[in-house]
């Protein structure tokens, strides 16, 4: 999966919106300002941060050594998944699905609705 392939993934998610983290020269994907992607190169690889459960992320990373805690966020929620390892692309749709759903919740109720999630 290719970097331009995942965000186009994230923009399609209900009031997703994008903007650049300068100082970790990264994409973020935002809905009504929480974050639940964020899309950059990691040693030269296209990567993408997401948010799991602790659990989910201890048992991405035992399991893949292409998952790994996220440098710049909360490394017991926030993994770091490299998009051109051993993921395959419909484990990326549900971690990205995952994430968007977290950070939805998040959100007052009346947002919700706004957004028909």
């Amino acid at each position: 999966m290719t970097i331009s392939e995942i965000l186009q993934y994230c923009m399609s998610k209900p009031g997703a919106e994008q903007s650049v983290h300068n100082d970790w020269k990264a994409t973020q994907i935002k809905v009504a300002d929480v974050l639940f992607a964020m899309v950059n190169e990691v040693e030269g690889r296209p990567a993408v941060s997401l948010k799991t459960s602790p659990e989910l992320a201890e048992l991405l990373r035992e399991q893949h050594t292409d998952v790994r805690p996220s440098r710049h966020l909360n490394k017991a929620h926030w993994s770091t998944v490299y998009l051109d390892g051993s993921l395959p692309d419909s484990q990326l749709y549900y971690l990205v699905d995952a994430s968007y759903q977290q950070a939805v919740e998040l959100l007052p109720e009346q947002v919700r609705q706004q957004l028909s999630v």
